[in-house]
């Protein structure tokens, strides 16, 4: 065998041991996850802040309300996405 069948041999070995690939549904799958992971680590600190905030005033019950909302557009956003796509 010489080296040139020997290179060609290792490269076609090489191409079929790839490994596997990333599908649409898989991406998807991931960035949905990605995103309910960072809204459920961001609500975590919202809503410790918000429920001390309306323990002292009632009145900060919906700011509180809305800030903890917040992070999960992110999630509905990132829906929205994965069908649009």
């Amino acid at each position: 065998m010489s080296g040139l069948e020997l290179a060609a041999d290792v490269a076609l070995q090489t191409e079929q041991a790839a490994g596997p690939t990333l599908e649409n549904a898989g991406a998807a799958a991931i960035a949905v996850g990605l995103a309910a992971l960072a809204a459920g680590y961001a609500e975590r600190g919202i809503g410790a802040a918000a429920v001390g905030a309306i323990a002292e005033d009632d009145d900060m019950f919906v700011p509180g309300l809305i800030m903890t909302v917040l992070p999960e557009t992110l999630v509905i956003l990132a829906l929205v996405v994965v069908f649009i796509v």
